[in-house]
This record gives C-alpha cells, sequence and structure tokens, in this order.
C-alpha cells in the first residue's frame, strides 16, 4: 500500500529525485518546489519566479545540498540547507526544458527543450561549452556514470544519440521506428499509427547499459561499445506510453511508469548481464515469487520472474494515475519507489530486496 505524502504542493506533482543524504525534491505547477524528510514531510517550501512549472529537479552526486531546478526556460541553482533565492540562474535554453543532468563529477549540466536544444553548461565557467540538437522536442537527457563527457539523449524524433562533449554531432543515432520496421517485429505495421516517439531515458550504473521508454508502450535496452550502441532488449511493457524509466541504483533492475497508471519493476540482468558481469550476482539465483492477482487500488503484485520465456515483471503496482516521474530512495532502511502523478501529492511504494 502507496504512503502519500502531502502537504508540500497544491499542484501536480512533475518531478522528482533524491539525494545521496535522504533528501527528496520534487517540483510541481506553477512554480512549486518542495523538500521533504525521509518520513514523508515537507521540511522546505518555495515558489520560483515567475511561476512557472518546475519540470525537473536533481541534486549534485558530489554536493548533496546543491539542487538544480528547471522552471519555464531557466535553471536555478539552490543550496537545500537554505531553500531561498537561487545562488545561480542560468538562461541558456529558448523554449520550456524538459529534463536536466548534471555529469557526476559536477563539472557539466545538459538541459534538453521544447525546441530539440541540448545546453551543456560548464559549471566551473558558468558558460554554455557545447549546444546540441534532436530534429523534434528533446525529452530527456543523461550523462553516463563513470564518463564526464558522454550522454544520450532521446526525443519526439524517435531519435536516441549518443553524444561525446568533444563533438557537436552525435557519435551515433539510432531512430526507433526504422529500428522496429527493419526487424519485422509483429506490432511494426502499428508504429506508424502509434510511432515511438521516445519519452524517457535512464542509464545503469556500469554506465555501458541504458533503456529508453517510449510513447509505442515498449521499453528498449541498449549497450554502448565503444562510439556506438546497439539494442540488446526491447520488450512490451505497459499498454499505453512509457513516461518514465528508471535504473536502479546497483543492480539491472528497472522501473518503469506508465500512461496506464502502472508501475513496473524488471528484472533484466539475464538479458543484460550476458557479455558483462552483473553487479547484483545473486538475482539469477533468486527464486520465482508466486503470481498473486492484479489489484486496482494501489496495492503491489508480485509476479513470478522465472517461470516464463518473455521479460515479465517482477513487481506491478497498480498506481491507478498516469505517472509523471519516477524517483527511487532509500527511507529508514527501506527502498522505496517514490511516484509523481496529475495529483498534488507524491506516492512511497516499498520495494523488494536485489
Amino acid at each position: 500500500m502507496a504512503a502519500k505524502w502531502s502537504g508540500g504542493h497544491s499542484s501536480s506533482v512533475l518531478c522528482l529525485n533524491a539525494s545521496a543524504e535522504g533528501l527528496v525534491a520534487s517540483g510541481a505547477e506553477r512554480g512549486e518546489l518542495a523538500l521533504w524528510d525521509g518520513g514523508g514531510s515537507p521540511v522546505a517550501q518555495l515558489r520560483l519566479p515567475p511561476a512557472e512549472d518546475v519540470t525537473a529537479v536533481v541534486f549534485s552526486a558530489r554536493r548533496p545540498s546543491t539542487l538544480y531546478t528547471s522552471h519555464g526556460e531557466t535553471i536555478s541553482l539552490l543550496d537545500v540547507r537554505s531553500l531561498r533565492e537561487p545562488l545561480e540562474r542560468f538562461h541558456v535554453n529558448e523554449e520550456e526544458i524538459n529534463c536536466l543532468s548534471v555529469n557526476d563529477a559536477d563539472s557539466f549540466l545538459a538541459a534538453a527543450d521544447d525546441s530539440g536544444a541540448i545546453k551543456v553548461v560548464d559549471l566551473e565557467s558558468k558558460k554554455v561549452s557545447r549546444s546540441l540538437r534532436h530534429s523534434n522536442i528533446c525529452s530527456s537527457v543523461a550523462f553516463r556514470p563513470q564518463r564526464p563527457q558522454s550522454l544520450v539523449s532521446c526525443g519526439l524524433d524517435m531519435q536516441v544519440m549518443l553524444w561525446n562533449l568533444q563533438k557537436a554531432r552525435p557519435l551515433w543515432t539510432t531512430n526507433l521506428q526504422e529500428c522496429d520496421v527493419e526487424e519485422e517485429s509483429p506490432q511494426s505495421a502499428g508504429q506508424f499509427f502509434n510511432p515511438p516517439l521516445a519519452h524517457s531515458l535512464s542509464v545503469a550504473s556500469c554506465g555501458n547499459i541504458f533503456s529508453c521508454g517510449a510513447q509505442d508502450g515498449k521499453v528498449r535496452i541498449f549497450r554502448v561499445t565503444g562510439v556506438r550502441f546497439e539494442r540488446e532488449l526491447d520488450f512490451q511493457a505497459h499498454s499505453l506510453g512509457v513516461s518514465q524509466v528508471l535504473f536502479m541504483p546497483e543492480a539491472y533492475w528497472l522501473l518503469s511508469g506508465g500512461n496506464d497508471g502502472k508501475v513496473l519493476l524488471w528484472d533484466v540482468s539475464s538479458k543484460v548481464g550476458k557479455q558483462q558481469k552483473s553487479p547484483a550476482k545473486s538475482l539469477h539465483r533468486r527464486k520465482a515469487q508466486a503470481a498473486a492477482p492484479s489489484r486496482k487500488d494501489g496495492k503491489l503484485n508480485k509476479v513470478a520472474s522465472d517461470e516464463h520465456p518473455g521479460v515479465v515483471p517482477k513487481l506491478t503496482i497498480e498506481h491507478g494515475e498516469k505517472v509523471n516521474w519516477l524517483s527511487c530512495a532509500e527511507i529508514k532502511g527501506c527502498r522505496r519507489v517514490l511516484v509523481a502523478d496529475q495529483t498534488s501529492s507524491v506516492s512511497a511504494y516499498p520495494l523488494p530486496e536485489p
């Protein structure tokens, strides 16, 4: 059953992020920003001028008290120890920002926007070091762990791209629709009516595996090898568009959230770990959980993961609302998935241990 975190917002929560110290930040419509403690109580609130929607929040990996937020075309840098006027503001994007990513060296910040642009800010010089571009809205961008100059992006042009900051052009590009047609997938004919507009990206902690969620309900997983990437796995995850994907910190466990109101947990270690040792050795030895009946009241439903040849979720959460954002946090010794949706509250569900 979900724990509801309320009192931090008066409108729909759009984005979430958790710091290494267990603090959770959430952004909502009309410039609302809130900080939450591990118990789900709001500890600080701020309205960012000029009351434009807060579309992304991300903590610095090296400085957990530093929070980057996007609202409208602006990026604000905040100190969460004293949530007041932003310490810095960057006006580098021309249209509304959809996603922020900071590399793990805390040296570059990438902001993807509605024009298709990705503006990469050098955080030392406070200037744009590189402008990258999609041909349509860029919905998601993510730096690869342990590779501070490498990032991946996706957008509503159905393109997934691999970049290196030393070059202005992508190292490698895949068009999701063309890829599906070439593989003659059973759904290929339907792709033209429900094209795989790409909504979300997440890179696993190894830095070489990343996932992409798209409008056709599929999750696709890619492996980076050198200056290119190849599709490792794809599967139908949701009956409607996949709005969010999120790799768990250690294992090849992946969360997906959809417009169908479901949050699913996938164990893809056996699928992507063949060429590379999985960080979670015990996953292969875990016994399958018996399937429980599906319920639509925010209950959790454990599903057998070893009984079928295809990819099936380890855990199904019937959340019931369209998922805007997913985050994962360690709260009171228990790992939880945090879900933002169309309401003004955040839902927290317990997750099984890897």
